[in-house]
């Protein structure tokens, strides 16, 4: 009898572009435009990022694949480790609103290096695209809320893992060579709950950075013949049992793989901080004509008690001192969008952070954690009411935020936010390089050659 980590990487690797419905590809073309654009945004960023390019650059070796934004080559696993340290960096990558997941940001970096390094195809690159978001949806979805209990932070950690199957089906891995990349990613995957408690931390902002060179990494040593485990996920010290006591739903895995994909169901962030304060934000802005600044007595927000990372320590995220932990923060983004009827990449800035209006604000927000929230269709459900000096109550509800494909933010908003993401970049081009480079991306699985196609991209 297979063990459920066979049948799962037996699919898998199997899988080609032929197999996927154009709903499919049309997912994983949308999140690489997405997950791209918001990236080259954040090579223009100080810190953190920087210094895993930096980093890269002085090491050099082998020219594989492109360091976004430098226009030079280092080794695969090294560019995935620069470049995924930017995914996560501004906060506004894609997301599945019902699941613990940023289910691309990893495997975006690792699938690029990997596909300009051998010179693969773009409908090669598209389907491993959509097998690396599927597969961190399904173990987050058969895992729970089990893995965070355990005091582990999930996305870094199921992304590190989806992006080495995909990587193992762009490379062409057997099944028995995608078993033993399993077994080497899991060997080398760890993110820690404590992320959500270091206010002053950028490990946060740069964390996928790491799952990124695991997946890249891992496929090479299985490729080179490292064997693994027989039973990766699911064996009596396997991933389940040691990331989430054991706990996790069969069915939640196998369910519909290779048929049905969790890309489909990703959510586009329309402003850049954690999917957890959007519907507060979007309900923020609904009520901002009706509750001017100076009439503003105080703000409640009720929400899913998996929120509450984002109210507390509630001293530092009404006083956030770095931009990451502003964008993790529900006092001080929302006070944010009702100061200045937006959140945008200013809202983080260094004087940002001491906008004494918004801060004053913030002051007078609270988070309520609403138990009948604690499911995982309502990990984005916000209700907001702003309480006025005069005693009236403004209220809003908003179970689904904006960018869910419930109440999507369509091409043409993709488009609009991939250009502005683009011309802030460190080569900063202008907007129409930018909507060139977007349609080059869109029209990527025409790609014979990703080796030849990409570094043009990559450095706009």
């Amino acid at each position: 009898m297979s063990t459920l980590s066979a049948e799962l990487v037996g699919i898998t690797s199997a899988l080609t572009y032929a197999d996927l419905q154009p709903d499919v590809r049309r997912a994983s073309t949308l999140s690489l435009l997405d997950g791209l654009g918001v990236s080259l945004a954040a090579t223009s960023e100080p810190g953190g990022p920087r210094r895993f390019t930096e980093l890269v650059l002085d090491e050099g070796g082998r020219q594989d694949a492109t360091v976004f934004g430098t226009g030079k080559r280092v080794p695969a696993a090294s560019a995935a480790f620069a470049n995924g340290a930017l995914s996560h960096a501004l906060d506004f990558e894609d997301s599945i609103d019902n699941l613990p997941i940023h289910p691309n940001a990893q495997s975006i970096p690792a699938l690029l290096a990997v596909a300009e390094q051998r010179g693969i195809s773009g409908e090669r690159l598209i389907c491993a695209m959509a097998i690396a978001c599927d597969v961190s949806g399904r173990l987050a979805q058969a895992a729970g809320t089990a893995i965070g209990d355990r005091g582990w932070y999930p996305p870094p950690i199921l992304g590190a893992l989806g992006a080495t199957v995909g990587a193992s089906n762009l490379l062409g891995l057997s099944a028995a060579q995608t078993l033993d990349a399993l077994s080497l990613a899991i060997s080398q995957s760890t993110a820690s709950g404590e992320v959500k408690h270091s206010p002053h931390s950028v490990v946060r902002a740069v964390r996928d950075g790491f799952a990124s060179h695991v997946a890249v990494r891992s496929v090479e040593l299985a490729e080179r013949g490292i064997t693994g485990f027989d039973a990766p996920l699911e064996g009596k010290k396997g991933f389940f049992a040691t990331f989430a006591g054991g706990e996790y739903e069969r069915e939640a895995l196998l369910r519909g793989l290779g048929s049905s994909f969790w890309g489909t169901q990703v959510s586009f962030k329309p402003w850049p901080s954690c999917r957890g304060t959007h519907s507060f934000v979007e309900g923020a802005l609904d009520l901002r004509e009706q509750a001017p600044l100076l009439d503003i007595d105080r703000v409640e927000l009720l929400g899913a008690p998996v929120n509450i990372m984002l109210a507390e320590p509630i001293d530092s995220k009404r006083r956030p001192s770095e931009a990451i932990d502003a964008k993790f923060s529900l006092p001080f983004t929302v006070a944010s969008a009702l100061v200045h009827g937006d959140v945008t990449f200013d809202s983080y800035t260094p004087a940002a952070l001491s906008d004494p209006e918004v801060l004053a604000l913030a002051d007078r927000i609270d988070f309520v954690p609403d138990p009948a929230k604690a499911r995982d269709e309502s990990m984005t459900h916000g209700e907001i009411t702003v309480i006025l000096r005069d005693g009236r109550r403004l209220h809003k509800d908003i179970p689904t935020p904006r960018g869910n494909p419930t109440s999507p933010l369509g091409m043409a908003g993709l488009r609009e936010k991939f250009v502005e993401c683009v011309t802030r970049s460190i080569t900063a081009p202008g907007a129409e390089r930018a909507g060139a480079l977007a349609d080059r991306i869109l029209s990527i699985a025409d790609a014979e050659n990703l080796r030849e196609e990409l570094p043009s991209i990559l450095t706009p």
